[in-house]
């Protein structure tokens, strides 16, 4: 008889509790995995202030829950539950009803706010996709109409903002505000001195859950960055044009133009709605036992900000943290599984925080970081990297390499304003199409090497004994080493042998192209080379960089590098060299790649898969036979055309959009989301 799991809300917790049980249940067909949600994606809730302040574009912090599962036993329903019927087995939304066997109430939460007069109607939230995007546009709005406004009292009213609460969604949001303000004050030519910014709360320090120190040091950064911080204040009402506070016996009647509220959650309609059946806590929140099911109903398992669970030898119950979204997740699907089945232990829920971030703009940030009991904080700049890492950490979870390739897009290559801790280093400005004549130049090199290397014969016997064995033996000439080749010759005599063939020693399939070439056996004959770098790291690998005259009368064609790896030399001599149709094979095959990779590059064609093999091909030679100085340009290039290189005047501007859909309708390739939007 088909089990039927489904899970309500597809937020942090609901989202990842249904991928494992996907997986715990990929071969059995007889349990069926629903989740529910009002939205058709998954909205990354920590980074809506990102949004709200125009840091990056709003669909970056969506993730379709139709990519999420593909190719996975988990069917998607667009529904707004209205309620749950715990006697009969059913969730009811506004669409159809659910029968489920296990159900998980995962719905997440909303804001609160502590019956305050005016404070639902007249202030904006932070706690959806739509909340950010609205926000966005009031603010860009907001100082569009100032600009134009002659009247400076009613300028300042439309530049008075205050956001309401000093916890994580608060900061965040104001820090991100003062870094975008100055931003906007230029582009509407608005005096920066104009605009008001204040972080209000009841508490007496911003970011409670941070050592004291730390807190402060968020409030020093808040004060450099112009935001006024009012603290043990509470808020008594908000209107339309203003926000009352009232502080120990004052009352505060302030103008203000935009009042965001940050100051606190409280559970889903439909998980308080829940509630009235099962045990309701403070904050909506349903008590679960150490298993994660509700203590009236073993059926229903409540995970992230929806439970209500204090686990054993602590005081406060877990909280509504990603963090415990992610770890509840795991363990409420092996629960889930084990009640299905009726196989293995159930587990009991025993979380290991590792500590708290706070970013205040782009730019800075702090974290209380660690082991429990072993928490340390971070300086700014690992602070943001952490946050950075800890995300790309759950965007593998949940859309893999699409979604990591996306974040680091919006993060750092098209980030704006430079709002990023690593500044705008690594955003994407020179306009791609001037890297054509360089793509199109590498190309032509690479065809070139590979059409004379069919005119020099190597399609018709081997040659890589003297291609590798006279380039050896000039770097060992210079390094005065006397070593034997595989055929059992001396440096000198092996050559000697490779100067009969027309690829010189050193020189590989790129520096026979350049003109660099030289005549090995005179090389060795000579042996007036200068050793600049000889650096043998624990015999993984030496690091050879030499001269083949001496420094003073060195030009950069003279220099030689080599990166000289004892496992590709085994390699080379055990399966390549002794044997002649191995050679040729390999001759043939290195004379296509470079034809094919240099008309691909001309062309602009598959341009990254090409630079990609134009940087292995460069490594091979790098391991092999060394490159001179005058060739590493070609690495160079590859780097610089291995993004996007062919997008513009090139033919990937046609290709690579049907290509892309044509290698998205692949289910594995859906399922494992080795494709980027």
């Amino acid at each position: 008889m088909e089990k039927k799991i489904v899970i309500v809300g597809a937020g942090y917790s609901g989202i990842l509790t249904a991928k494992k049980l996907a997986k715990k249940f990929k071969k059995n067909n007889d349990v069926s995995i629903t989740i529910i949600d009002k939205n058709p994606f998954h909205t990354m809730l920590t980074e809506l202030h990102e949004v709200a302040a125009n840091r990056v574009d709003e669909d970056s912090i969506k993730i379709s829950l139709k990519k999420v599962f593909a190719g996975r036993k988990v069917d998607v329903k667009l529904d707004t539950v209205t309620s749950i019927d715990f006697s009969k087995k059913t969730v009811v939304g506004a669409g159809t009803s659910y029968k489920y066997d296990v159900l998980v109430l995962a719905a997440g939460s909303k804001p609160t706010f502590y019956g305050v007069p005016g404070a639902e109607e007249y202030t904006f939230k932070l706690w959806s996709y739509e909340d950010a995007v609205l926000l966005k546009d009031h603010i860009h709005n907001t100082f569009r109409k100032a600009a134009c406004e002659p009247n400076a009292e009613v300028r300042k009213k439309l530049l008075s903002f205050y956001v309401v609460g000093a916890g994580f969604t608060g900061v965040e949001m104001i820090g991100e505000l003062a870094e975008y303000v100055p931003i906007l004050c230029e582009k509407y030519e608005i005096n920066r001195q104009e605009v008001t910014m204040v972080n209000v709360d009841g508490l007496s320090r911003p970011i409670p859950n941070l050592p004291e120190k730390l807190s402060n040091k968020v409030a020093k950064r808040m004060n450099k960055m112009g935001i006024e911080l009012i603290m043990n204040a509470t808020v008594s009402a908000v209107g339309t044009d203003f926000i009352e506070l009232k502080q120990n016996d004052k009352v505060l009647h302030n103008t203000a133009g935009t009042v965001i509220w940050a100051a606190g959650i409280q559970s889903a309609d439909v998980t308080q709605e829940a509630g009235k059946t099962l045990e309701l806590t403070r904050g909506g929140r349903i008590q679960v036992d150490t298993y994660l099911r509700s203590v009236k109903d073993e059926n229903v398992y409540i995970t992230g900000d929806n439970m209500f669970y204090i686990p054993e030898g602590e005081e406060r119950p877990v909280p509504q943290m990603v963090e415990n979204c992610e770890q509840c997740a795991d363990v409420a699907a092996h629960n889930i599984a084990c009640a299905i089945t009726g196989q293995g232990s159930m587990e009991v829920y025993k979380p290991s925080f590792h500590g708290v971030m706070v970013c205040i703009g782009g730019r800075y940030g702090v974290a209380h970081v660690g082991l429990p009991n072993h928490f340390f904080s971070l300086p700014s700049f690992f602070a943001m990297f952490a946050k950075h890492f800890i995300n790309i950490i759950y965007f593998i979870q949940v859309l893999g390499w699409n979604k990591i390739f996306s974040y680091i897009k919006h993060e750092f290559f098209t980030v704006r304003n430079c709002r990023s801790f690593v500044g705008g280093h690594f955003s994407n400005r020179t306009p791609s199409f001037l890297l054509m004549p360089l793509r199109v130049w590498l190309g032509a090199v690479w065809v070139y090497e590979g059409v004379m290397k069919i005119v020099e014969g190597w399609f018709k016997g081997p040659k890589l004994t003297g291609f590798f064995g006279g380039a050896n033996s000039w770097y060992n000439s210079i390094l005065n080493i006397t070593t034997s080749t595989p055929g059992g010759t001396d440096a000198v005599s092996s050559a000697t042998a490779a100067a009969a063939t027309p690829t010189p020693a050193v020189a590989d399939a790129v520096a026979s192209a350049t003109g660099a070439a030289t005549d090995a056996a005179g090389a060795v004959a000579d042996a007036i080379g200068q050793v600049l770098v000889h650096f043998n790291f624990l015999n993984i690998f030496k690091v050879i960089f030499v001269s083949g005259k001496d420094l003073a009368s060195s030009t950069i064609s003279d220099l030689a590098f080599k990166l000289d790896v004892p496992a590709m030399n085994w390699f080379v001599n055990t399966f390549i060299l002794p044997h002649a149709a191995v050679q040729t094979a390999m001759q043939i095959f290195i004379v296509l790649a470079e034809i094919l990779i240099g008309l691909a590059l001309i062309g602009g064609l598959l341009t990254t898969p090409a630079a990609a093999l134009s940087l292995i091909l460069n490594f091979m030679f790098v391991t092999t036979t060394g490159l001179y100085l005058n060739t590493f340009w070609m690495i160079f290039a590859g780097v610089a055309v291995l993004i996007g290189g062919g997008r513009t005047l090139g033919l990937d501007y046609y290709a690579m959009p049907g290509l892309k859909k044509l290698w998205k309708r692949i289910p594995l390739v859906r399922k494992l989301y080795i494709y980027n939007d």
